[in-house]
């Protein structure tokens, strides 16, 4: 038996008893794999629609197959640059804004003396992460209002004018974005303080001992600490930067704000589920995919050559 034919047969068996000696761990993953396999990857098969025309009497693998003809459809829109506007428009708004505040509001919890103090303000910043979108939709309507709501009551109470906020397109991403960020702002930050708990307290020790303040010991310490953190994060939300929540958007649309709150998510659900136009709605969901795929990798690619922290 010729040796690199014996390792392979050694290392092989050595894989076979770590998987008996550890099997009550991989029991414990069986679950979370055939979700991912039922729920994800078993869906997968019904994306040939979008090469499709698609009939419900026919089936998916019966309908006979028209190719890019949907894409083609789709990209001569007079709808697809205005989709496509939104939609960036929005989730780059929510990442330039929306990012930031997590690892602010993390590291200046992180800096609270006293615990008791720490664990209101973070039950109360957590708070709203357990709201409903269709309460948050229900609250942003009712506080927006141009007749009693309580943001047009403190624009009055200062001898402004009442706005409708949500007739004005203009307002639409704004509201959007910053009740993402009341909403999930004190939720997203655990990670973050979680990254800062693993920094070694020794580094401030001695950090105190030569004087540094509070500052100084946050920019040059906790900030590097949860960097890597940062960057995993920020790859991740590249990689969906074109799904933009379809709830909320969808709830606070009205035709007066059409022209901005129309994006890829409520325009696939409206030709797709309302027009019944299944492959039509398939290729455009599958091209906003195709576009999310690319920016993942590329940024994790990005990542990967100006520093050490990638996914892969």
């Amino acid at each position: 038996m010729s040796a690199p034919l014996a390792t392979t047969k050694t290392l092989r068996a050595e894989r076979r008893r770590s998987i008996y000696r550890n099997y009550d761990l991989y029991l414990f993953l069986l679950p979370t794999f055939f979700y991912f396999l039922i729920f994800h990857y078993g869906p997968m098969y019904g994306v040939q629609i979008a090469f499709k025309n698609f009939t419900a009497s026919r089936g998916i693998w019966g309908s006979p197959w028209v190719g890019l003809v949907h894409f083609q459809r789709f990209f001569s829109s007079y709808q697809f640059w205005s989709l496509l506007r939104n939609t960036l428009g929005i989730s780059l708004y929510s990442l330039i804004a929306g990012f930031p505040v997590p690892i602010i509001l993390a590291l200046l919890l992180n800096q609270i003396p006293s615990k008791r103090f720490r664990r209101i303000v973070q039950t109360i910043t957590y708070a709203p992460n357990f709201i409903s979108v269709v309460v948050i939709a229900g609250m942003l309507l009712v506080f927006l209002s141009p007749r009693g709501g309580l943001i047009n009551a403190i624009i009055e109470l200062f001898g402004g004018t009442s706005i409708y906020f949500m007739a004005r397109p203009e307002w639409f991403p704004t509201i959007y974005v910053l009740s993402g960020i009341w909403q999930g702002a004190g939720f997203g930050s655990i990670i973050y303080l979680a990254a800062l708990s693993s920094i070694d307290p020794q580094l401030h020790e001695a950090a105190i001992v030569d004087g540094a303040t509070k500052f100084q010991r946050i920019r040059h310490i906790d900030i590097p600490g949860i960097v890597p953190t940062a960057v995993i994060l920020l790859i991740l939300n590249t990689g969906t930067i074109m799904n933009v929540g379809f709830e909320k958007a969808f709830l606070l649309q009205t035709p007066l704000n059409l022209e901005t709150s129309e994006i890829i998510s409520t325009y696939v659900y409206k030709v797709g589920l309302v027009n019944a136009q299944f492959s039509f709605s398939s290729a455009v969901g599958l091209f906003r995919a195709a576009i999310n795929l690319i920016l993942i990798v590329a940024v994790n690619r990005f990542a990967r050559t100006v520093g050490e922290t990638a996914l892969w």
